[in-house]
């Protein structure tokens, strides 16, 4: 889903029957990197991706055009109605992920400075995520997917991406997408990454997964989304109960500001470049080390660069840059204003059918949080995660990967343990596929 705006100008100039043309040119041969996509048009995974779960050029035109091919409706059950489209099966598919992992992080208590640690780990499940998608009109797809365990959080359910978009709001040529979603996959998504490494910046910046509204639009050369927010992330919900008496229903805010983001998107010569902001409102840090959420409404700004391309036809390059001022935001020192920077930089060659590398490189500087014995001295990051993939099918992957850290070690500086006290390199193998 990468490089939106790159893909919407390239999407008005295909015309849906060419699309299919081409379509029906490609290979058929059983296999599901996005299965349910699979299955529904009869396609391999090989259609919409370069080495799952990374998109190739067609996979990112399909995911523009609304996740939807122009038989769409050819594929939903038929009814004898032609105002209900239903799928002719349940759309559903499963990506599991396990790992073992030989590792020098520890997991460190701010408070007492107690420590765990494993050297070896079997982390398996480490996902386990059932998604869904279907078309349901013309204009309209949903979309959306349950983490049913993670990072060892069985019996657990998380729903992150769950949304549902129209491509033409009255006809104006503007889409909009309503629901759950990460505010940096107007960059680069996270979920199509190669690497087991996340991009750790979009992480400590806070420009994931929340709940609210993005329209897009292209206009001329440039490819713009505009979004808001709660801001208040995805786990909180407030009864609503101002008689003293509980009502059905739940706020998923408790203030009125909104976070506002926007991401303008262009072409310069074989290079996607984009522009990214974000303004809004985020609680302070309190308590010891920072480890409590304030009653304070702070302010937050982002500003980002990002930029991608290709080297051929085999290897893609891709890098963010984030610098964010977070006012008032620690109650020791609530007149203070903290800036912080950073981002990340990565490339993927994928030679064939069977091997993808990648290599990714992580940086962050605290700024303005270094020094202040808080868990945001944390922020700091200067790792590189190299990864080979080898692909037994095309829709499951052995992964090997290893992260060398170059974060200087630091000593606590006041009472509470905090900042890099300790190495975090690792090596990683396992198994990553969907179905």
């Amino acid at each position: 889903m990468r490089r939106r705006r790159r893909l919407r100008a390239l999407l008005r100039t295909v015309p849906l029957l060419l699309l299919g043309a081409w379509l029906a040119l490609l290979p058929t041969q059983e296999a599901s990197a996005m299965p349910e996509f699979a299955r529904r048009y009869n396609l391999s995974c090989a259609a919409c991706h370069s080495a799952f779960p990374r998109l190739n050029k067609f996979g990112e035109v399909f995911a523009k055009n609304n996740m939807r091919l122009p038989n769409w409706m050819e594929a939903a059950a038929q009814l004898g109605d032609d105002r209900l489209a239903l799928p002719d099966h349940v759309p559903l598919a499963i990506r599991a992920q396990a790992y073992v992992q030989g590792r020098q992080g520890k997991a460190i208590d701010p408070i007492s400075g107690a420590r765990q640690s494993a050297a070896t780990d079997f982390q398996s499940p480490y996902l386990l995520k059932l998604l869904s998608s279907a078309p349901l009109s013309k204009n309209i797809t949903y979309y959306f997917y349950a983490i049913m365990a993670e990072k060892g959080g069985n019996g657990e359910i998380v729903v992150e991406d769950a949304w549902f978009r129209h491509a033409d709001i009255f006809g104006s040529g503007i889409g909009m997408m309503l629901g759950q979603f990460s505010l940096s996959d107007s960059m680069f998504p996270r979920e199509v990454r190669l690497p087991f490494q996340d991009y750790m910046v979009y992480r400590m910046a806070g420009v994931t997964y929340d709940r609210g509204v993005l329209f897009d639009r292209d206009i001329g050369r440039f490819g713009i989304d505009l979004g808001f927010t709660n801001g208040n992330g995805i786990t909180d919900n407030f009864k609503i109960n101002g008689t003293g008496y509980s009502r059905p229903d739940r706020m998923f805010d408790n203030d009125s500001s909104k976070t506002t983001f926007a991401h303008i998107g262009t072409d310069i010569g074989p290079v996607a470049m984009g522009v990214f902001g974000a303004a809004g409102k985020q609680r302070g840090a309190a308590g010891p080390a920072g480890m409590n959420k304030s009653q304070r409404n702070t302010d937050k700004r982002i500003v980002g660069l990002d930029a991608a391309g290709d080297i051929g036809a085999d290897t893609h390059w891709y890098a963010q840059y984030l610098w964010n001022r977070w006012d008032g935001f620690l109650d020791a020192d609530p007149t203070r204003n903290y800036r912080w920077s950073g981002g990340f930089a990565g490339v993927d060659w994928i030679p064939g059918d069977r091997w993808a590398f990648s290599a990714l490189y992580n940086y962050a500087g605290a700024g303005d949080l270094a020094h202040t014995n808080t868990i945001y001295e944390g922020i700091a990051i200067n790792s590189l995660s190299l990864t080979a993939s080898y692909y037994f099918m095309r829709n499951i992957k052995g992964v090997m990967e290893v992260n060398v850290d170059f974060q200087n070690k630091t000593k606590p500086t006041g009472p509470y343990f905090t900042g890099h006290l300790n190495s975090e390199n690792y090596i990683l193998f396992g198994f990553d596929t969907a179905f």
